[in-house]
């Protein structure tokens, strides 16, 4: 099996990022598995670009995607991805599409093809607090997540997203939630591994009220 993990660089005139931060610090080796590690810029188009080439080179068994969420307290695994370009803010190259479609052939939404609820129960047993998240938003994150389930569809290969809150070193000018990059990368460990051990998921209850 071959792990494919990527992160994005800074954006949204964050300095760093705590995703790819925490990725390139994740173990070259998982359960005896490889892991393939992957940079990849905020930028709509390139970034879905970039993740195919790689996808193409590597043949990953799971490509997990890792996305920073700043505000969130928690590591949240995405459920689904949707078809939509609709950005808040340019990304690192200056496009703010709105209201456009990633895939014209691509359906609406996809789910993800990770056990998700495994991987959120895998973190919280790490000791951190982990949920499922019912969206990715829609911008980059949720562009290359849709982008990353497109290309698996219909292939043995399953792919995911999972974000994670701001680094403390974030939020000393802003009010917001933070988590130590340690623990992140206790948390995406304890995530990627309870991929590799389940290939479907767990019945749990992690559903929303709003």
């Amino acid at each position: 099996m071959t792990i494919l993990v990527t992160g994005f660089d800074p954006f949204g005139g964050e300095s760093i990022n705590p995703a790819w931060e925490a990725v390139k610090r994740l173990p070259d080796v998982l359960l005896e598995q490889p892991v393939i590690k992957l940079e990849v810029p905020t930028i709509f188009g390139e970034s879905g670009a970039v993740l195919q080439e790689a996808i193409l080179t590597h043949q990953p068994d799971l490509v997990i995607l890792v996305g920073q969420a700043g505000g969130r307290n928690g590591i949240t695994v995405e459920r689904v991805a949707i078809n939509l370009d609709d950005a808040r803010i340019p990304d690192n190259a200056g496009n703010q599409p709105l209201d456009e479609v990633i895939q014209a052939t691509g359906e609406a939404a996809y789910f993800s093809s990770l056990p998700i609820k495994a991987m959120v129960a895998a973190i919280r047993q790490a000791g951190l607090p982990a949920s499922v998240s019912n969206s990715a938003g829609t911008f980059v994150c949720n562009h290359l997540m849709y982008q990353a389930l497109f290309a698996t569809n219909g292939t043995s290969a399953r792919a995911g997203f999972i974000h994670v809150p701001f680094i403390p070193s974030q939020t000393v000018a802003k009010t917001a939630p933070s988590m130590n990059l340690t623990d992140i990368v206790k948390g995406l460990t304890a995530a990627i591994e309870a991929a590799i051990i389940h290939e479907s998921d767990i019945t749990a209850i992690e559903g929303t009220t709003h």
